[in-house]
């Protein structure tokens, strides 16, 4: 069996409906489709990541985060942008595409203090309210965080919403590490059972009616 190597949206599939996660990660015979929000999305952040980076002025049409981003950039410390993060199974650092990754995935911004110790990592959020924020992601990030590091013990974490202006923070410190690994490796040993067996039970829900898996009995329902 292939190792199985996923992130956190890629588990996120697994959760909402095994067999869509079948069809757009393992076979891979189904794309996701870019939306108009997931387009704006990705302009949002290479428009943050050029500000962050190299101080490229923002598109109008971003204007209205400039005053977080100020606030971000404002953070003593070295700033590191679209850092690309990869954990091996035994949880020490390696490159986002290793031969040996586990787990893999990117930090919009990161802030280093190595004097203090302590790392920021912020993820931009494009949907408009905070209502379904989910700190896992932000769990994640801090462990890949934690082995990239070394002399780092705490990672102050928040996903900005920029349209509603909200932060969702978390703070991670190094000793939990494990402890913030424990549901994501049970989910992923799901996967991996899934793989031997050959079974991958779809799960319906109202996302049933946006899903790409046509294929599906419960497709459009």
């Amino acid at each position: 069996m292939t190792n199985t190597v996923w992130s956190f949206s890629s588990l996120k599939t697994f959760q909402q409906c095994p067999r869509k996660y079948y069809h757009t990660k393992v076979l891979k015979d189904v794309k996701e489709p870019d939306t108009t929000a997931t387009l704006y999305g990705k302009e949002m952040h290479t428009a943050a990541e050029e500000y962050i980076k190299n101080g490229t002025p923002i598109p109008p049409k971003f204007e209205y985060v400039k005053k977080s981003l100020d606030a971000l950039n404002a953070i003593e410390g070295e700033k590191h942008c679209e850092v690309k993060l990869g954990l091996t199974k035994n949880l020490e650092s390696c490159e986002f595409d290793a031969p040996n990754v586990w787990w893999h995935g990117i930090a919009d911004l990161v802030v280093i203090n190595q004097e203090k110790q302590i790392a920021h990592s912020i993820d931009y959020k494009t949907s408009k309210s905070a209502r379904y924020a989910d700190v896992g992601q932000l769990d994640l990030v801090a462990c890949g965080l934690f082995a990239k590091f070394p002399t780092i013990q705490r990672v102050k974490s928040a996903l900005l919403f920029v349209v509603s202006k909200e932060f969702v923070k978390a703070e991670h410190h190094r000793e939990m590490v494990l402890k913030y690994m424990e549901k994501p490796s049970r989910d992923v040993i799901r996967i991996e059972k899934a793989k031997e067996t050959g079974v991958w039970n779809p799960s319906t829900s109202a996302l049933c009616r946006f899903c790409s898996v046509d294929t599906c009995e419960h497709y459009g329902g």
